[in-house]
């Protein structure tokens, strides 16, 4: 309603792509929306390649797709915005920041809350990321962190993962290609596993010197790698001193009696030493 647009139902509006591939564009407008609408900022920047700074993005009611690829390959942003929300939606923030090759730190990222792919890709090929936010969740969702630092080979501290039950695909490539991280979080599981849920975890993380699996009891009794581990390690630790895998009972029970048959570069690579968690 352009003659009374001050009282315009704006529910359905979306700025999808509203300056995407703008190579001129380096300030941003101000974003002073607290509740999203689906895919309303989809797109919004991506390709903005003088972009530095990034609006503030003050919304805690996040919605599907709302801030998908945002700002793709802003080569130039340094600064991401503060991200509140505690709860949040499928896709929310999928490729948020992908390829912000200039990014050296990420958001704090609070939500317990977590949704389906809502982390994925987001800080894929972020070049000179170093450090990873806190990811407090305790339980995940489908695909919720797949390929999250997909390629960020500056990366060399990996956030702690407290999450006592898992989802399909929930870790997925979450630290593939991610060269320069030398240790691993923490895997502590008390709960539920997931079809696929560390396949691919730390492929090519070529530093890496150290893992640590931990099984609940309740569930390591038919604990089968082949489910699970998928390519875990493929191709981890090539570059690492005597690199080691510490698993809980269960699981070393498994490789133990097993280990002709899973000794190999999609389960348990030969070059890392296999101990129990003593």
């Amino acid at each position: 309603d352009y003659e009374n647009y001050a009282n315009a139902n704006t529910t359905n509006a979306r700025f999808c792509k509203l300056f995407f591939g703008n190579e001129e564009l380096r300030t941003a407008p101000s974003l002073p929306a607290q509740s999203l609408a689906s895919r309303c900022y989809y797109a919004m920047f991506s390709g903005c390649t003088a972009l530095t700074t990034a609006p503030e993005l003050p919304a805690e009611t996040l919605a599907d797709n709302c801030y998908d690829e945002m700002f793709l390959g802003c080569s130039k942003l340094t600064t991401a915005p503060e991200l509140p929300a505690f709860k949040l939606a499928s896709y929310c923030y999928k490729s948020m920041f992908s390829g912000c090759k200039a990014l050296t730190t990420a958001p704090d990222l609070p939500a317990e809350t977590l949704a389906e792919h809502c982390y994925d890709e987001m800080f894929s090929y972020c070049s000179k990321l170093t450090t990873a936010p806190e990811l407090p969740a305790t339980t995940l969702a489908g695909s919720c962190y797949n390929k999250m630092f997909f390629d960020c080979k500056a990366l060399t501290t990996a956030p702690e993962l407290s999450a006592e039950s898992l989802a399909e695909y929930c870790y997925k490539e979450m630290f593939s290609y991610c060269t320069s991280l030398k240790a691993a979080p923490m895997l502590h599981v008390i709960f539920s596993l997931a079809a696929n849920c560390f396949e691919s975890m730390f492929y090519n993380c070529t530093k890496l010197s150290s893992v640590t699996l931990f099984i609940g009891s309740e569930i390591d009794q038919n604990f089968n790698p082949h489910f699970y581990l998928s390519n875990w390690l493929n191709g981890a630790g090539t570059e690492a001193d005597s690199p080691q895998l510490y698993l809980s009972y269960g699981i070393y029970a498994y490789y133990y009696y097993h280990r002709n048959d899973c000794t190999n570069e999609s389960l348990f690579p030969e070059n890392w030493s296999v101990q129990p968690l003593e």
